[in-house]
């Protein structure tokens, strides 16, 4: 009794010892069975997500993490030195596997091989020459399989091809593989090529960071074909607008120029010409509107300036109709703003009316605005010497209704510097010289050279001294001249007048073989003097010496002339009159400058004249004796 229920107590309290080892081994046993099977679980589930991995990928994060970030596509050329050049782009490097396979190829393939890379995959392009010249003709068909695959690619947020690209990638890899391990192929040089950066190098840094896109998905097949400046296809039935240059161009400091060839027409009325061009869409035309007249930011004087519109459109039918065509090009200027002062009428129409029409050889139509009857009469030979033909007044053209028609038209006149044609910046190559030339065969001016000292003629040499009536007299004009006859010159005195023939003023001072004036318009007649004179500029006291140089010191060593700037000192001028000795017009005049234009043309230029120091001027008369003596 006792030794059954001792058993049963066994039983059902605890283990005997000999049971004991079995049921740990069942533990180990079931413990072991669960943790291979999760392991066969995870590496199925691994593999089932990534075909393309190995094992020593999947125990290797860092590489399978770079496998996922390569560029799904990418294309790289290489060419030996024995080619047309050295290598180009190979931007990404292969797994181990693909290098392996690579060196394989690369040693067998010849001079030249074409590589492509999708994924750990070597796809060797097997070309022959005639197929490589016509690679070399077209762009990367890749790049251009369709508006459609293109606009995929590139708005793929994970680096994979779309899916058609994808598809056909690998059906590629399969047949070009098995060629790959048995061929030796040349190929010519290829005409284009696409290439992609690793992540892990700066350049894929940079572009992993701007959203993980590589070039070739960053760029549509459109895009790169505008780049090369060609029509861009399209594949996919969507037709683009090729972008139009534009009309004008508002660059330039001094003038905003618009330069149009095609069917251009003029509706005077309405000031405006019209570009009818039918590859412009709808709502695509480009607008403009522009002051034809170079002084550009001084709003006082391009408030007188007739605007003139500028636009194109593909609507025909909704153009103006042509009331008269012209075979000629039309150059649109205004002879309003600052004209009627003689340096304005140079410097502003006629020096870069010269460098604008010039191209045409007289077979061009001037179309102007803001038309004064006077200034056309004066002018008149240097119009004519433009243009054979008519001018066209663009008030009267607009009064009748007239809508005249051209093959080209610009717009505004190309001005350089104050009464200067600057060669490098001249679309013809045209110089100030060239100008003066031109000036003087219009007018029929016979000087090229002023008279040489000791040339056997025993002529004396001419002076001419400009007189001013208003302002920054001369006050001891009389001295001067008795000065200049005394060193040995002919003096001449002349009043410069708006009203002057132009042609009788050249005449006079074509004659002469020097010019001596106080600073203003007047000196404009500079232009007129054979090539090799001397301008004498007078500049009144108040720092003015940089305003003397640009408007007619330059100018005149730019047309060939010798240049004397002779400065007048305080005692020379009559605002010793007017303010203390102390005053800061004495002491610091360029400090006054501050005030604006208007204080300096009040106070400094049109508030004072001048008395020169007769002997400090003989000096300078003597120089320009030196000068006609070399």
């Amino acid at each position: 009794m006792k030794g059954g229920g001792g058993d049963k107590a066994g039983r059902g309290g605890r283990l005997l010892p000999q049971q004991q080892p079995l049921r740990l081994e069942s533990q180990r046993f079931r413990l072991l069975s669960l943790v291979g099977g999760c392991f066969v679980f995870c590496l199925v589930f691994l593999l089932s997500s990534r075909p393309d991995a190995t094992a020593f990928d999947t125990v290797s994060p860092r590489a399978s993490l770079e496998g996922a970030r390569r560029p799904a596509a990418v294309k790289t050329l290489r060419t030996s030195s024995s080619g047309f050049g050295g290598d180009f782009h190979v931007d990404i490097l292969p797994q181990q596997q693909g290098q392996s396979l690579q060196q394989s190829v690369e040693q067998s393939a010849g001079d030249k091989t074409a590589t492509e890379w999708v994924r750990d995959t070597v796809i060797v392009e097997e070309r022959s020459d005639a197929e490589a010249s016509e690679a070399a003709a077209e762009p990367e068909e890749a790049g251009r399989d369709g508006d459609g695959n293109a606009a995929a690619a590139a708005s793929n947020p994970d680096d994979q091809p779309a899916p058609g690209a994808e598809e056909e990638a690998r059906e590629d890899a399969v047949v070009t593989t098995a060629a790959a391990a048995a061929a030796t192929t040349t190929t010519a040089q290829p005409a284009a090529e696409t290439t992609a950066t690793a992540p892990d190098r700066p350049e894929g840094k940079a572009r992993a960071a701007g959203g993980g896109q590589s070039k070739l998905q960053e760029q549509p097949a459109r895009q790169r074909q505008e780049e090369r400046h060609e029509p861009a296809r399209s594949g996919g039935g969507d037709h683009h607008q090729q972008q139009r240059p534009p009309l004008c161009d508002f660059s330039d400091f001094r003038s905003d120029i618009c330069d149009m060839a095609g069917d251009i027409r003029l509706d005077a009325n309405a000031s405006a010409f019209v570009v009818v061009d039918p590859a412009t869409g709808a709502g695509s035309g480009q607008w403009h509107r522009v002051r034809p007249y170079p002084r550009k930011g001084d709003d006082t004087c391009m408030g007188r300036i007739t605007e003139v519109t500028v636009r194109s459109t593909g609507d025909e039918p909704g153009a103006p109709r042509c009331t008269r065509s012209h075979a000629a090009p039309a150059v649109v200027f205004s002879i309003g703003g600052y004209t009627g002062n003689i340096f304005h009428d140079f410097s502003d129409v006629l020096v870069p009316l010269y460098n604008t029409a010039q191209r045409y050889r007289g077979d061009v139509q001037l179309v102007m605005a803001n038309v004064a009857s006077w200034w056309l009469v004066k002018y008149d030979k240097l119009l004519r010497e433009l243009s054979r033909h008519a001018p066209l007044d663009l008030a009267k053209a607009g009064a009748a209704g007239e809508v005249h028609c051209f093959p080209r038209a610009v717009v505004s006149l190309r001005a350089h510097k104050e009464l200067i044609i600057e060669r490098e910046r001249s679309a013809d190559g045209l110089a100030t010289p060239d100008f003066t030339r031109f000036v003087r065969r219009a007018l029929s001016l016979p000087r090229d050279a002023p008279t040489r000292l000791g040339d056997g003629t025993g002529r004396k040499p001419r002076l001419l001294i400009i007189s001013r009536h208003r302002t920054r007299l001369l006050l001891n004009l009389d001295a001067v001249v008795r000065a200049a006859e005394e060193v040995g010159f002919e003096a001449v005195v002349n009043e410069s007048d708006v009203g002057n023939d132009i042609a009788q003023v050249g005449a006079l001072i074509n004659s002469c073989d020097a010019l001596v004036g106080v600073h203003g318009a007047g000196l404009t007649n500079m232009m007129f003097l054979p090539p090799g004179a001397t301008l004498v500029q007078i500049v009144p006291w108040g720092g003015l010496q940089w305003m003397a140089r640009a408007d007619y010191g330059d100018p005149a060593e730019a047309m060939g002339l010798r240049y004397i700037q002779y400065e007048v000192g305080v005692g020379e001028s009559t605002l010793k009159d007017k303010f203390p000795s102390g005053h800061k017009i004495f002491t610091d005049p360029t400090s006054l400058h501050k005030k604006g234009f208007m204080f300096i043309r009040q106070t400094l230029m049109d508030g004072q004249d001048i008395a020169v120091d007769v002997g400090r001027f003989r000096e300078v008369l003597l120089q320009v004796l030196n000068n006609l003596s070399q």
